[in-house]
């Protein structure tokens, strides 16, 4: 499937290490290699910890596609009613190639 139709659209993108960053996607092309503009990556700690969730500004952002994982559309709507420093979670493991 082309991500052809979300670009110039907020999307949420998993990398393969477990990263989750969100931005608008300006471009991608047959590898998956991605260009985000305003990209946030959110950093989810655990339970455990008792420092707050936070999101760090990356600005302009390169994806290259052997380490996207997934990408998808965000909703807007629904994600800017969530307080993301109070959100806490598990560690998203890495991919595994065999």
């Amino acid at each position: 499937m082309s991500l052809q139709p979300y670009v110039d659209q907020k999307v949420l993108v998993v990398t393969a290490d477990g990263r989750t960053l969100t931005g608008t996607l300006l471009s991608c092309d047959q590898l998956t290699n991605l260009v985000l503009q305003n990209t946030i990556e959110r950093v989810i700690r655990p339970h455990e910890d008792p420092e707050d969730s936070e999101e760090v500004p990356h600005g302009l952002y390169l994806i290259r596609g052997e380490n996207v994982a997934i990408c998808g559309l965000l909703d807007e709507q629904m994600d800017g009613e969530i307080d993301w420093a109070k959100v806490k979670g598990s560690v998203i493991g890495g991919v595994k190639h065999a």
